[in-house]
């Protein structure tokens, strides 16, 4: 295995890791990219690792030196002569619950190796040959006709019988597992029939089904828990990844790393956040297709409708690469006299977010890009139900460049929401959910003193005028609410006669497609879990049991190919009214609520008693109802002749009533003021070396070269301490001249007590009043002092 020439023997970079095994492994496959070994040199097992290089440098100095006038030959070197230590040496500690790792001396008293296979490192027994050992030995095989098989297979094996009978040993204390260095010799053709890794991947997407890593302080780590949730494809039911649910000490690990970035991240400026904001919108973009293709995968929405929730995710990316202006404080000048005033946007530490799968690519990009470009750093908790696209945009947020531990993912469920929700480190808290869960975030997180900001309640309404174009109206609703792996919820109301308009909307529904979200030219794919298809049974046969019309049932379609997928076609509900209980909350499926009204205003009475209030349209021909519509309606976001009213980011997103909780709303300006907190600077400047006209006083701690020192004595004072007016002689402990306010009753004594005066403070030897006006020059007390006309060519006043 041969090594690049240019090695450097560098040491590993310092950092933190989550265990010992953990930073052993990044230390031991750093030192083999460097031509060296590391080798454990000390150990306290949950205290402190010491890490030394494994290759000496030169030999001790045994020999004898040779007397040259004997010709004494030097003694023999002894075969117990040994290697000089390498000065080399790493500390890993255990500080806080993670392992930081310090190199305590980072240099080599010898050449970097040039075949790695040179070193006794490179004689253990891969995966493979463990189990075949194993096996082997279970045969009766002594060690040596074990290692002569292993040899046929792989006739550069450099092990020898004691390493079959060390690994034999592990193998009686049912230790099965090999060591997690990294091999140091590479796996030839002859070993079994893998092919050989041509990538250079993490060892997370090598294993299938993978399990997906946490990110805690730049690295992607397999977590430590032995427990996880399987992710499958709602088409197939095939697992297509593991989700484990991270343990405290792991998720105190990523606040840990969160809240160490933060001191350097906040003061990186602005315009190097932009700029890798600008690298990761071009990454994005880049891997456009990849992302489409893990949110069907694992979500089950349509390609089409995958790639439109990257696209808005790209949007809100475009965003915070504004950032220099979004982030611009006010300001006021002279707001007082020769006083300014100012307030400027400073981060707020550690903030997470907490995503659900209902659009895998756009929320955590509704949180974390404008979060970070603040100067915050992020902890993010994906959904466990679809998590690549989050892990994977991480990924490319590293690739732009984002400092380690600015950005960190943690899996998990419920006990990692309320660890977030807790935690005393985390400043603010976003979520994008259902009602329950959503206010469930915000109680407990509001408790704890944090700043929320929660979207739940996806309930929108459209109302359809008797004027509106129908082929136009009914395209834009039938994409509306069934597109999307239909993870919107819909009530249309018809005002005036309906009959027509339904009968249109079965027949546009009815040729609807709905297959696997891969497969070309679909229009639905299937609902995320077989628990959600379930309870959109359950819900449709409350609306018919409540008196609803059920037009269109969709419940019982099966797909060829995939009939184990979680369909739900088409469904369409008329006749339905205010009371009845699915249509208070969501639904969040293929299935649209059809209600009457007899007038626009009854209409609008409808949107308004709802408690959410997510977003309201209007499909009309007629301003005048439009306008009434957009002033009465109590909706957050208004849509005119659109069914999607969502606004783009440059504007914030605004959901109100029950539909958004918290302090204020997700991206654009007031995106910004939630990931800042305002900090307002007063401040005045006054030039007190300027050509005002002033009286000074020399200090007593002031020599006087000989002459008579100036003193003054005030009435003020009983004692016959010498002291300025209105200051303390300490005022004046260096040689500088300040301004001293007088009043003409502090001046009793006639003793020809002098003052000396600077002679710009006259400009002419006409003579003018020291404070012409009681405004001019005021004592401590704000009193104006005002003293007669002195002779300007003068410079000195003797009373």
């Amino acid at each position: 295995m041969e090594l690049s020439d240019a090695l450097q023997m560098l040491p590993p970079p310092p950092g933190s890791f989550i265990d010992r095994e953990e930073l052993i492994q990044h230390v031991g496959e750093f030192a083999i990219s460097q031509g060296y070994v590391v080798t454990i040199k000390q150990s306290k097992k949950d205290k402190v690792v010491v890490l030394g290089c494994d290759r000496g440098g030169v030999y001790r100095d045994r020999r004898k030196s040779i007397d040259e006038a004997s010709g004494e030959h030097a003694r023999k070197r002894k075969s117990g002569s040994r290697l000089t230590n390498c000065p080399f040496e790493l500390v890993g500690k255990k500080e806080d619950g993670l392992w930081v790792l310090t190199v305590k001396n980072g240099s080599h008293n010898h050449e970097p190796m040039k075949d790695i296979s040179e070193h006794p490192s490179a004689r253990r027994f891969n995966e493979k040959e463990v189990v075949l050992i194993k096996e082997m030995t279970d045969a009766g095989l002594k060690p040596r006709q074990i290692l002569k098989r292993l040899r046929q297979s792989n006739p550069e094996l450099l092990s020898t019988p004691k390493h079959v009978y060390n690994i034999k040993a592990k193998l009686r204390q049912g230790n099965t597992t090999v060591r997690r260095l990294k091999t140091l010799r590479p796996l030839t053709a002859a070993e079994g029939n893998s092919e050989p890794s041509t990538s250079t991947e993490p060892s997370w997407k090598k294993r299938y089904p993978p399990r997906v890593p946490n990110l805690i302080g730049g690295r992607f780590v397999n977590s430590q828990s032995s427990t996880s949730i399987d992710v499958l494809n709602p088409a197939t039911q095939q697992v297509v990844a593991q989700v484990p649910l991270s343990t405290v000490e792991e998720f105190k690990a990523a606040v840990f790393s969160a809240k160490r970035a933060f001191s350097s991240w906040r003061n990186t400026p602005v315009t190097t956040r932009q700029r890798i904001m600008f690298k990761l919108h071009e990454l994005i973009r880049r891997d456009i297709d990849k992302l489409a293709s893990i949110i069907t995968t694992e979500q089950g929405k349509t390609l089409k409708d995958a790639f439109n929730d990257v696209s808005r995710g790209i949007e809100l990316v475009e965003n915070a690469c504004g950032m220099a202006m979004l982030q611009m404080g006010d300001f006021v000048s002279n707001i007082s006299n020769g006083i300014d005033s100012y307030s400027i946007r400073e981060p707020l530490g550690v903030c997470a977010g907490i995503c659900s799968f209902s659009f895998p690519a756009m929320i955590p990009l509704l949180m974390f890009p404008i979060a970070i470009t603040c100067g915050n750093t992020f902890i993010l908790k994906p959904s466990e139900k679809a998590p690549g696209a989050c892990v994977h945009l991480a990924e490319l947020a590293m690739e732009a460049g984002l400092p380690n531990g600015v950005l960190n993912i943690v899996h998990g469920t419920n006990d990692i929401v309320n660890a977030i929700c807790d935690d005393d480190d985390i400043k603010s808290v976003s979520n994008v959910g259902s009602d329950a869960p959503g206010m469930y975030v915000h109680a407990r997180a509001s408790v704890n003193s944090k700043c929320v900001q929660i979207h739940v309640g996806a309930r929108s309404h459209a109302v359809v005028m008797p004027d509106a174009n129908m082929e136009a109206s009914l395209s834009a609703l039938v994409t509306a609410g069934l597109g999307s792996s239909v993870q919107r919820c819909m009530a249309i109301i018809f005002v005036g006669g309906s009959k027509s308009w339904e009968d249109k909307l079965v027949e546009r529904a009815k040729a609807l497609r709905v297959d696997a979200g891969t497969e070309p030219g679909v229009d639905i794919g299937p609902v995320i879990s077989k628990q959600v298809k379930e309870r959109l049974s359950r819900v449709v046969q409350t609306f018919v049991d409540n008196g609803a019309q059920l037009v269109l049932d969709g419940r019982k379609i099966v797909v060829p190919r995939y009939e184990l997928g979680n369909f739900v076609g088409p469904t369409i509900l008329t006749d339905v009214t205010e009371d009845m209980e699915g249509y208070k909350g969501e639904i969040l499926g293929p299935v649209l609520l059809c209600m009457q009204a007899a007038t626009l205003e009854e209409a609008i009475s409808i949107v308004n008693r709802n408690k959410h209030g997510s977003g309201a349209s209007i499909f009309t021909s007629s301003c005048a109802a439009a306008r009434k519509f957009q002033n009465e309606v109590e909706s957050g976001q208004i849509g005119i002749n659109l069914a999607v009213p969502t606004p783009l980011p440059l504007l914030s997103f605004s959901g109100s009533k029950a539909s958004f909780t918290g302090d204020t709303n997700f991206y654009g300006k007031v995106g910004v003021q939630f990931y800042t907190q305002t900090k307002t600077v007063t401040q005045q400047w006054k030039d007190f070396s300027g050509n005002g006209t002033s009286a000074t006083i020399m200090s007593n701690d002031r020599p006087n070269n000989g002459e008579e020192q100036n003193t003054l004595q005030s009435l003020d004072f009983a004692s016959n301490d010498v002291v300025s007016l209105g200051l303390h002689l300490r005022d004046f402990s260096n040689n500088e001249v300040v301004s001293l306010p007088l009043h003409p009753n502090d001046i009793h004594s006639r003793e020809g007590v002098s003052i000396p005066l600077h002679s710009k403070d006259f400009p002419s030897s006409e003579g003018e009043s020291l404070a012409e006006h009681s405004r001019d020059i005021l004592n401590s007390d704000g009193i104006s002092s005002g003293l007669a006309s002195l002779d300007g060519s003068q410079w000195t006043l003797n009373f």
